[in-house]
Parts: C-alpha cells; structure tokens; sequence
C-alpha cells in the first residue's frame, strides 16, 4: 500500500430494511460512497465488512444477521493490525449503520494504542456533514429504511427496492431520553416515509455524500502530525 494514500474500511450490516428494501442496504451505501470518492483521490478501499452490530433489530424481522458489540470490534481490530503490516498508515472506517459505531471506536482506541503510527478516523456517513444529516433525519431523527435510505437505494440499485411494499411508521422516540430495541418502535422494521423516496433525491444525497467524503479524504492527506 502507498505510504501517503488513505485506506478506506466500509462498514455496513445486514439488517432488515422493512418489506421494501434489501438486507445488504448499509453496506452497499458505505462502499459505493466509499469507491466514488477514493476514485477522486486516488485512495484504496478494503473489502467491506457486511456485517455489523444489528442487535438492536432482534430476531423478529428475517434476513438479520448480526455480530455482538465484541466480534465486531475484533474483527475491525485485527483488519486493522493487518492493513498496517500492509503499509497503510491512514485508516479511515466508513461506517453506514448506527450502532457500528461503539464497537468500531473500540476498536480505534485499541489500534491508536497498540500501533501509535497509525493514524485513525471514525465517520459514518449520515454525519459527513451538517447537511447530510438534515437529510437522512429529515422524516425521522432516528431513522431506518425511510426517505433517504430508500431513495439512496432507488439511485444506486433499483432492482433491490419494491416500492409497492413500502411502509410508513412515524418515529416513535421523538422526546424519549432512553435507548429501545426496533419492534418497540416499528411495527413494520421501518422508521419514516420511504413512500415519499424517488431516484433523483438519492442522485442528489448520493453526491452530496461522496463530495464531503472527498474533501475529508483530501484533509487527511494533507494533514500533518502535530508539533510539540
């Protein structure tokens, strides 16, 4: 691996994605922004892990396959460990499903500690930017197969959305302070209005989020070490 290049680790899941939309929806998300941006900068992706920390989705709904907080965590770690006996030196994990998110950033601390001249980023894409998050939020603050999703999924692979089967739930946790599992909150596997989903929405989001993963991935190679 180039020395100077960022190595990029989708990470995705395989969830239910309510009765419209395939199981594999995060993880195609994460690799496709993932390989148009670093097409941009002439940067590497890794083989996405297509698998995350979906517990939250319980065995109610099929097509579920999910890590525990722990597994996740150490396969991120030793994808880690073996990127840098590799030559990376920047490793960035994308990340396209929520709750990836505490075992990915375990597995950061892990490798910053264990490996001081790696340097490591932690983003998913609904928090690239300010925008991107109005949109992914913009029917439902916690969100899941809804507008965005589905017209991110319409733009990017059609044939794997059925739009007549799509289900609308309002967001139920709206003022709620604690956490809850999704047949709590949805009775569908649904969180939003993916009714209202086109292509050209997901165009339209779909650049958006390959822009700003762009500009972050030209910071990062234009980042220097800090000075004491």
């Amino acid at each position: 691996m180039a020395g100077g290049a960022v190595v990029l680790l989708p990470v995705g899941a395989t969830e239910q994605h309510g009765p419209h939309l395939a199981s594999g929806a995060d993880s195609l998300f994460a690799e496709e922004v993932a390989l148009a941006a670093a097409s941009r900068t002439d940067d590497l992706v890794l083989p996405t892990v297509a698998y995350g920390c979906s517990l939250g989705h319980t065995e109610k709904w099929p097509s579920t396959i999910s890590l525990s907080p722990s597994t996740l965590m150490t396969l991120v770690l030793e994808i880690g460990r073996w990127a840098f006996a590799s030559g990376a030196r920047r490793l960035l994990m994308l990340n396209g499903h929520a709750t990836n998110g505490p075992p990915c950033e375990s597995a950061l601390l892990q490798l910053r500690y264990e490996i001081p001249e790696l340097r490591l980023k932690f983003i998913s894409l609904f928090d690239l930017s300010d925008e991107i998050a109005a949109s992914y939020k913009q029917d439902a603050s916690d969100f899941h197969a809804n507008e965005a999703e589905t017209s991110l999924m319409l733009h990017l692979a059609e044939d794997l959305v059925s739009v007549e089967d799509a289900v609308d739930e309002a967001d139920r946790t709206e003022g709620l302070v604690l956490q809850y599992p999704m047949p709590a909150v949805s009775s569908s596997g649904v969180v939003g209005t993916p009714s209202l989903a086109s292509a050209e929405r997901g165009r339209r989001l779909f650049e958006k989020l390959v822009f700003a993963l762009t500009d972050l991935l030209v910071r990062i190679r234009a980042e220097k070490d800090p000075v004491l």
